[in-house]
């Protein structure tokens, strides 16, 4: 086990331990018209819990996947049975987990790890599963305290651009340069003027079962990319999700100084006062 990743193989052999928490992550844009927890239902690792993205954010905001209040976050993540002492591995088949390592992070837990590799390389390796809905965990007591430093706002995204803090926009080229549909109803795709297009499909290995990239590799798609990742950093993308993995390979890479713009591309999309390039629609 890393400061960042578990193995399959560390987690196949530590699934019964009392203090470690198992959770599935999954999450589907709306475009998809389907829901991850019916794929939970089919299949997931032994012992898993599901966590919904929805349920965990903030309700009352007009943008999606936003940061909930501490007090929400507590009452969800104690009703899947953590508290402040559990170690926490989140996995998903996609792109998820390192938006609910982050969340994690920027409510205090640090007791919290990626499954490299996720749900696919599980199965790759042919490992049991389950099918049915997660048992109904004793409710514990989280407290949750929001940590400093690790969420950008609009103003300070609108502050950043075209100077020495690198915005990283993570969406595939399509939806950055606005030729491909956002993913969201009623937002037109485009971007940010300034920031630099780095997709986090090329943080993922598919010759090993989509493992995340080495610190070194991910350094030189950040280099290929023109993004400079050796000063402060803002990630974006299209609803703060694949932001977080960006943020994610910048750390392993050896640079803590980065944050998050919760909001990302559908707040800033929608607003009046952002300066943007868009493809008409």
């Amino acid at each position: 086990m890393s400061e960042w990743l578990v193995t399959t193989e560390w987690l196949a052999e530590h699934l019964d331990e009392p203090k470690l928490v198992v959770l599935d992550c999954s999450w589907y844009l709306p475009e998809a018209g389907k829901l991850a927890v019916d794929d939970f239902r089919q299949r997931h690792i032994p012992g898993a819990r599901f966590i919904d993205l929805g349920v965990v954010s903030d309700p009352g905001s007009p943008y999606v996947n936003m940061l909930p209040s501490a007090g929400l976050w507590s009452a969800e993540i104690g009703k899947l049975g953590i508290d402040n002492d559990t170690l926490v591995i989140v996995y998903d088949a996609g792109y998820v987990s390192a938006r609910l390592w982050w969340m994690f992070r920027v409510f205090g837990h640090d007791k919290v790890r990626i499954l490299d590799g996720g749900l696919r390389k599980w199965l790759a390796e042919k490992r049991p599963t389950e099918s049915g809905d997660a048992a109904t965990p004793r409710a514990a007591k989280f407290d949750a305290s929001l940590a400093p430093g690790k969420v950008a706002t609009t103003d300070e995204v609108r502050a950043a651009l075209g100077t020495a803090t690198a915005v990283v926009d993570a969406r595939t080229a399509a939806r950055f340069d606005g030729t491909e549909g956002s993913g969201y109803p009623g937002v037109a795709s485009g971007h940010m003027p300034h920031a630099i297009n780095t997709p986090w499909a090329k943080f993922f290995d598919p010759a090993r079962d989509y493992a995340f990239v080495d610190a070194d590799t991910a350094a030189q798609v950040f280099a290929e990319s023109g993004a400079d990742i050796g000063g402060p950093v803002i990630t974006t993308c299209g609803s703060g999700v694949t932001a977080a993995i960006l943020g994610f390979m910048i750390e392993r890479a050896g640079n803590p100084d980065w944050k998050l713009y919760d909001g990302s591309w559908h707040e800033w999309g929608q607003r009046a006062d952002t300066p943007k390039r868009v493809k008409a629609t």
